[in-house]
């Protein structure tokens, strides 16, 4: 009898061993994936330009197949990420805090999670391919920053596509000698890939 109960506990004690060994699906793991350094031959995920020398907040997007996934602008990240296929997956997201850095030369130390950021949308100051999302951790940051170059205030859920086509009617101007115009990619023209 004390054998048998000996070898039930044996058992189970391997039983919890392996249960703790075990690692989590990547899908489980995904928000505690830690920020990539944006390095100088980066090229953005959606218009394929690299990503070093363009002014204002970037964004990048990590899990799934794909260890990372780098944009040249807010805007781009938003249009990759409101696509359809892109909608309902689990992945880790960030952007600069704009109130933590310089606007020409963002430093990947103020990456911060895209989802609890603060938006400005419309203000005068451009980004990559003209106008862009400034992106912030705090609200009162971003308020002061409204105050100085104006637009609005939205957060990562009020984003759609409508509010980045809203962005590139302004009209065509000629920023870091790049037409602002046609940088959104239409539905499944951007690469959906994992």
């Amino acid at each position: 009898m004390r054998s048998v109960r000996w070898s039930g506990i044996l058992v189970l004690g391997w039983l919890l061993v392996v249960a703790g060994c075990s690692q989590p699906s990547s899908d489980e793991s995904v928000g505690q994936l830690p920020p990539v350094a944006f390095e100088s031959g980066d090229e953005c995920h959606v218009c394929g330009m690299v990503i070093a020398g363009f002014p204002g907040p970037k964004g990048e997007v990590l899990g799934g197949n794909a260890p990372v996934r780098k944009f040249c602008s807010t805007r781009d990240l938003f249009s990759w990420l409101l696509q359809p296929e892109q909608q309902h997956r689990d992945y880790t997201v960030y952007v600069h805090d704009m109130a933590q850095t310089d606007w020409q030369r963002p430093d990947d130390a103020a990456l911060v999670d895209a989802r609890l950021a603060y938006y400005v949308v419309g203000s005068e100051r451009a980004g990559a391919m003209g106008p862009t999302l400034a992106s912030f951790a705090s609200e009162s940051l971003a308020r002061q920053f409204m105050a100085n170059y104006g637009g609005r205030l939205l957060r990562y859920e009020e984003i759609t596509l409508a509010v980045l086509q809203s962005m590139t009617d302004i009209g065509t101007e000629e920023v870091s000698g790049h037409a602002t115009m046609g940088h959104m990619p239409a539905h499944g023209s951007a690469d959906s890939s994992e």
